[in-house]
């Protein structure tokens, strides 16, 4: 059996036992702290949990990944009222450089019958387990972190329907990238996947992309911002240290079939191990510009939507164009305006997905 199946086994159990440790019981008197969580599956806390007792920031260091890493947890506004209720979760996957305590999309705390969990993916992890654990960053096994212990460690202490059915995984931009890869990897536990904006396309069809996921993992925005001038401020730059193009998946280069790691990774490739899974793109056009991130992203989502369309597959496609009829502020481009459209359309999607 599986280090998943084992968890998801052990967590069943106790659950049915009524020994699972849930959020539910300290909350009930209406206080508005973090509920207390219990450490487990190799996260530790440090210190205590900041926000309110729906909506909250904890703080985990685990050995998969160096350093300390937030993970944002969004509880539906009647958690407290039901203690025998059970809620379907939505793992969120934020983009680059981003961090999880900056995921503050009002549509995100519009739910009422999931949960929402946005965990730390660095920012240029990547959601992957690195090709190279020996690099000046450290152990950066994200993939490990979020399925062997994030998930459980969730359904451990919060009132989830730990099954298949009742778990997605959706993202935006390095995000989306990382909710299809994450669920063609382990689509026996997420029944829906969906991408905002993702890099759904790294191979040679989609060169710019990889060679965009490289340019993070070199840090060549501090090699341009060091010879810049101006505003450029080194001091804060994400990307640092820069670490070998190879790191992640190996050679991007297709040389000899040098970067098959790359193609095996790129969820374009692969859209067959969703079958079964409810899929969803959300893209735009960045009004036809080159200069904007948007418009290369959605050349990636049509090939994505091509490879679906030759394996017949059903899939939700939304490509909103310049945004001028999605919402009030989007704009077409990769920034939150879009994507906050984007959750006001996917989340009322999910619950019924849930539901049904």
């Amino acid at each position: 059996m599986s280090n998943s199946g084992r968890w998801r086994r052990a967590v069943a159990l106790l659950a049915a036992a009524g020994l699972v440790m849930t959020a539910g019981t300290a909350q009930a008197s209406g206080g508005t702290a973090p509920p207390p969580l219990t450490d487990g599956y190799g996260l530790t806390q440090v210190g205590t949990a900041t926000g309110t007792a729906t909506n909250f920031v904890l703080t985990v260091t685990t050995p998969q990944v160096s350093g300390q890493h937030h993970i944002k947890i969004i509880l539906p506004g009647g958690y407290y009222e039901d203690p025998a209720r059970r809620y379907p979760v939505m793992y969120f996957l934020h983009g680059s450089p981003d961090d999880p305590a900056r995921q503050n999309y009002p549509a995100l705390s519009t739910s009422n019958s999931m949960i929402t969990v946005i965990p730390d993916g660095g920012a240029r992890g990547w959601y992957a387990n690195w090709l190279d654990q020996n690099t000046a960053v450290g152990a950066q096994n994200w993939e490990n972190f979020h399925i062997n212990q994030v998930i459980p460690f969730i359904d451990a202490n919060l009132r989830t329907i730990a099954t298949k059915k009742a778990r997605a995984v959706a993202g935006l931009s390095m995000g989306g990238f990382g909710a299809l890869h994450y669920a063609q990897n382990h689509p026996d536990l997420f029944s829906q996947t969906a991408s905002l904006s993702g890099d759904t396309d790294l191979s040679v069809n989609s060169m710019g992309l990889r060679m965009a996921v490289v340019a993070s993992l070199i840090d060549a925005t501090g090699a341009l911002c060091g010879s810049a001038s101006g505003d450029c401020d080194p001091a804060n730059d994400p990307y640092k240290p820069g670490v070998s193009s190879d790191a992640l998946f190996g050679t991007p280069y297709p040389v000899f079939n040098g970067d098959w790691r790359w193609n095996e990774a790129d969820p374009s490739q692969h859209m067959d191990k969703l079958a079964g899974v409810g899929v969803s793109l959300y893209v735009g056009n960045g009004g036809g510009r080159a200069t904007e991130p948007e418009f290369w992203i959605e050349g990636a989502a049509k090939h994505t939507k091509a490879a679906m369309d030759a394996l017949r597959m059903p899939y939700y496609y939304v490509d909103y164009g310049d945004g001028s009829a999605w919402g009030t502020q989007c704009n077409g481009g990769h920034n939150s305006g879009c994507w906050e459209q984007d959750l006001r359309d996917l989340i009322p999607r999910l619950e019924r997905a849930f539901a049904s």
